[in-house]
């Protein structure tokens, strides 16, 4: 399996973007189950690719979706401020397992900590968040937004960066975070480590 984002267009470029997303959150529950079930040898690289799946994924969503969400939902401010809170808390779990090692002996149990928060935010966007922006916007607004997600998902960062939830954040620190991310990344890579 590579770090780079799975293919999850099996319906077509026109996919709007609720849909995307939903096959993305799928895809997270699979990784936490595929770190959850590695063996300790293998849990480095399974758990690598879901830092990186997450942090380019949450970062497409603060980019295009929230926005979005934000100007077309009646309480849109109220529903992506809850995301938000959600995601930082997330990031921050996400980021101290980030630097420790799978073999710690504490990892497993913050790790299933994180994992039960990731999927409650997942289960709070597609409850609270996706069916309202799929009703509120067209098909065609769907469509373009669902290529916003992509394109950002191929500047995002690799790695959590608390604190930067918003757009205009990822604007501001995203493009710089990447590039170091990426440098990390290709490093680690070249030298044989993932993690």
């Amino acid at each position: 399996m590579t770090d780079a984002m799975p293919d999850l267009d099996d319906a077509g470029e026109d996919d709007d973007v609720v849909t995307l997303l939903m096959q993305q959150h799928n895809h997270i529950r699979d990784l936490f189950a595929e770190v959850e079930n590695a063996r300790a040898g293998d849990r480095a690289e399974a758990f690598r690719r879901l830092v990186r799946f997450l942090a380019v994924h949450e970062t497409a969503e603060e980019e295009v979706v929230h926005p979005s969400a934000r100007r077309l939902l009646k309480d849109g401010e109220q529903v992506v401020d809850d995301r938000l809170e959600e995601e930082r808390a997330a990031k921050e779990k996400l980021s101290r397992l980030d630097d420790m090692s799978p073999d710690d002996p504490g990892f497993m149990p913050a790790f299933r900590e994180l994992r039960a928060e990731v999927l409650q935010h997942a289960a709070s966007e597609e409850q609270y968040e996706f069916p309202r922006l799929r009703e509120s916007a067209g098909a065609q607004q769907l469509s373009m937004m669902a290529t916003a997600v992509r394109a950002a998902e191929a500047m995002a960062p690799t790695r959590p960066h608390p604190g930067v939830e918003t757009a205009a954040q990822n604007i501001a620190v995203g493009p710089m975070a990447a590039v170091i991310d990426r440098t990390r990344d290709a490093v680690r890579k070249a030298m044989g480590r993932d993690s």
